[in-house]
């Protein structure tokens, strides 16, 4: 585990860079023709509005905790090291099974991450790109050698099916990058953090805790407990200004053009809003990845899915710049430039030792948890 430097110590310069990833989505699809079985919709509006032919729903035996313990697997896979290295795990999610014990702290009891630290992060579409900054400045800083970070969502549970300007945008699915300290320049070289909370009323999910608030909106504007709701046009407006607005700031801290970026990995929302982003940013929309038409909007697993899927795809190469963009309920917004610096995935060799070894740890893990469920059993029996 990474400890910090005493002030005054000398340091070599610290640089945060991926060098695993992985996705996990559930096995069921939703097309479009299916949600018009239920809804007064069909398949040629949906695509035409949103870009959306398909979504994947979880089914009972799935959770946003199965999904992101799935794509963290990958993920460590992918970088090799085995989960006793991680000393950070967070999980940006806004469908979390619980309140507390969070998400992150499930995956890190599942993975036998026994030397992780774990917290959830609350910042809707944009919670990857605000997890992956937190986790940088950590290894920056020379607190953390390697980090875990997670977007993952069931989105279709906290959906109205019977509210067509919501039930067809959203999926399930999570995915996951490994983050390491590394003495070669790149990796994340700039972030932008935004939040405008006099919007939250535009996209929200009303909770717990809004049932005994004295101004709660609940039930006043419509909004059902646990269930999303969206001013969609206004979202749409705000979305398409802060997408180029935050990518070209983005770009004046890593201090390179526009034009330098190789790929653009937008949160996964809307067609459109991707067009008038690349027309706006004069970006080829060639540069900008999207896979909407087949996951719909997955919320914060939906910038690390398509992540994994443009590496799958070969359209990031060495020393390339990739900018993530987030944006949605809080209202938040985030983009990242990252400057890609480990090898093409064809050159990525596991060591079969330690696959062994994280397999082992694994069933440790299990093995612990139905001990533990054991003798707590025995001694409720007892008393």
């Amino acid at each position: 585990m990474a400890q910090s430097s005493p002030p005054g110590s000398e340091t070599t310069a610290r640089f945060a860079h991926i060098t695993g990833w992985g996705k996990a989505l559930p096995e069921q699809v939703m097309t479009n023709d299916d949600i018009a079985a239920f809804v007064e919709t069909n398949d040629d509006w949906i695509f035409t509005r949103t870009g959306i032919r398909q979504r994947h729903i979880a089914h009972e035996a799935e959770s946003t905790a199965t999904l992101a313990y799935n794509a963290a697997r990958q993920a460590l896979e992918v970088a090799d090291i085995l989960p006793t290295d991680l000393d950070m795990i967070i999980v940006a999610t806004s469908t979390a099974e619980h309140i507390f014990p969070s998400t992150a702290s499930q995956v890190q009891d599942w993975l036998n991450a026994s030397e992780a630290g774990a917290f959830d992060l609350s910042a809707a579409c944009s919670g990857f790109v605000y997890g992956l900054q937190l986790a940088a400045d950590s290894i920056r800083a020379g607190s953390t050698d390697a980090a875990l970070v997670i977007g993952a969502e069931t989105m279709s549970r906290i959906i109205d099916w019977t509210d067509r300007s919501t039930c067809i945008l959203f999926g399930d699915g999570a995915g996951a990058v490994v983050l390491r300290a590394s003495d070669t320049p790149g990796g994340v070289l700039s972030s932008v953090l935004r939040s405008d909370g006099a919007g939250g009323d535009l996209l929200a999910v009303p909770s717990v805790g809004s049932i005994d608030a004295k101004e709660s909106p609940v039930g006043v504007n419509g909004n059902q407990l646990y269930k999303i709701s969206m001013a969609g046009g206004e979202v749409f407006k705000f979305a398409t200004r802060v997408v180029s607005e935050s990518i070209e700031q983005a770009c004046r801290l890593a201090r390179i053009q526009v034009e330098d970026i190789d790929l653009v990995i937008p949160h996964q929302a809307n067609r459109r809003i991707l067009q008038a982003a690349a027309r706006k940013l004069g970006i080829d929309l060639a540069k900008f990845m999207s896979n909407v038409e087949r996951y719909g909007n997955t919320s914060a697993a939906s910038i690390p899915i398509a992540l994994c899927e443009a590496i799958e795809q070969r359209r990031i190469q060495s020393r390339d710049h990739i900018a993530l963009v987030g944006f949605g309920g809080g209202l938040t917004w985030a983009s990242m430039i990252i400057r890609w610096g480990v090898p093409k995935p064809s050159e990525q060799h596991g060591s079969l030792i330690k696959r062994q070894q994280r397999h082992v740890q694994y069933r440790l893990a299990r093995l612990r948890r139905l001990r533990r469920r054991m003798a707590r059993r025995l001694q409720s029996s007892g008393d």
